[in-house]
């Protein structure tokens, strides 16, 4: 499977609902860039899925295609407990999560190493793998880091 994580771009500073926060005017311009690069490699068939926050759609939104909204991606979910969903995925598949750190950042790690600890994105960055499950256990290969 090609997996893209995608941390969400600058969004404004919250004090309420960290849900509702949008973009900035950077964020939009890190946006547009990070989809600009992204869209050259996916597939027509590529599954986006976004948190249920503006920032992350916000940003997805850019890649200008159909997107699947997943409460399981939103700021506050244990990367742990988004294993079972990605292992759902068949390894034929594209797909792209749009998200936020903590999650992204622990999720990657244990990917790369099997370790459950923290790797830092940077606003608007994706990391691609190329990702096989199998019945005990997983391959991740890192294709791609975009991080400006």
């Amino acid at each position: 499977m090609q997996f893209i994580l995608w941390r969400h771009a600058e969004a404004e500073i919250g004090t309420g609902n960290d849900l509702v926060r949008a973009l900035t005017a950077k964020g939009h311009q890190q946006a547009k860039r990070t989809a600009h690069r992204i869209n050259k490699m996916l597939p027509k068939s590529a599954k986006i899925c976004v948190s249920e926050a503006t920032r992350s759609q916000q940003t997805a939104a850019y890649l200008q295609r159909e997107t699947v909204l997943l409460p399981e991606l939103n700021p506050d979910v244990l990367a742990v407990d988004l294993l079972p969903i990605l292992q759902a995925c068949q390894n034929d598949e594209c797909v792209v999560w749009v998200g936020h750190q903590f999650w992204i950042g622990q999720l990657a790690a244990y990917l790369l190493t099997g370790q459950w600890t923290d790797i830092w994105f940077k606003k608007s960055a994706f990391w691609q793998f190329d990702l096989q499950f199998n019945q005990f256990n997983h391959q991740a290969k890192l294709q791609k880091v975009f991080s400006k």
